[in-house]
């Protein structure tokens, strides 16, 4: 179902699917809720999913305050629209960005979250000067140029090779994206802080997913956090790099339904 709420005068787009316990499903940078479209069709008879369009992207409009505490204000307004006490929130490499700032603030609408693709740690300095070029990218060639340069950088040279077709296809689904809000984003999590002390503190249940060839969040990088909550859930993807979720998606909905049913 097709719904919306009013943000700050703003609309805000998501979608709901099926009934049982909430989940959550929150897209990263370059995205929008299309991305999960092989884990709604999945999920949608086992659970009641909540797939928005983050402020920015998609049918959502963006916001005054675009950092990921603000983006998280949006998603927890959501929550209240729905209704519920708890839901699970998967949130996928800037999504989990966000959810980290939700479970940081709000961590009683939370009964587990995962981070798919996703990090704990703050950017690093030369993390910080890779996107400060793709702003500066952005500003002089705007978004199609950008995406047709960075997006293919996500996915593993297996996937590119069997599926180059869908990552042609995937970059002009999203050419619509504001350069605005790519920048905004970019800014937002350049800035923002180390939550990995929501890992350790947090007594949730937490979901790893990692790829073997994701060059945004590194393997290495990726293990260095699985040890600091109290319950992780921990699995990596060898044949993804970023974008497991249509990468290895039969593999992912398990994955996913395994650790929604505990």
């Amino acid at each position: 179902m097709n719904k919306e709420i009013l943000y700050q005068d703003k609309k805000i787009f998501y979608q709901t699917f099926g009934s049982g316990k909430p989940v959550m499903l929150v897209h990263g940078f370059g995205e929008d809720g299309r991305v999960w479209k092989n884990q709604i069709a999945y999920l949608k008879e086992k659970k009641f999913l909540i797939v928005p369009d983050l402020p920015g992207s998609g049918q959502s409009a963006a916001i005054a305050d675009m950092s990921m505490e603000g983006l998280a204000e949006v998603l927890h307004s959501i929550i209240h629209k729905e209704d519920i006490n708890t839901c699970t929130m998967i949130g996928h490499s800037m999504g989990g960005y966000i959810t980290l700032a939700i479970a940081e603030k709000y961590w009683n609408h939370l009964h587990a979250f995962g981070l798919f693709h996703s990090s704990g740690f703050a950017d690093s300095e030369e993390k910080k000067m890779a996107r400060k070029k793709g702003i500066e990218f952005i500003e002089q060639h705007g978004t199609f140029e950008f995406l047709k340069t960075s997006t293919p950088n996500l996915f593993s040279e297996i996937f590119k090779t069997d599926s180059p077709q869908f990552v042609n296809e995937f970059i002009d689904s999203i050419k619509y994206l504001p350069a605005q809000s790519l920048i905004s984003y970019y800014k937002a999590m350049m800035e923002r802080p180390d939550r990995t002390a929501v890992l350790k503190n947090s007594g949730l249940r937490i979901l790893f997913i990692l790829g073997e060839f994701d060059n945004a969040i590194p393997l290495q990088d990726g293990l260095k956090q699985c040890h600091m909550p109290e319950i992780s859930h921990i699995h990596i993807l060898k044949k993804s790099g970023h974008m497991g979720m249509v990468e290895e998606p039969q593999k992912v909905n398990l994955i996913l339904e395994e650790f929604l049913n505990v």
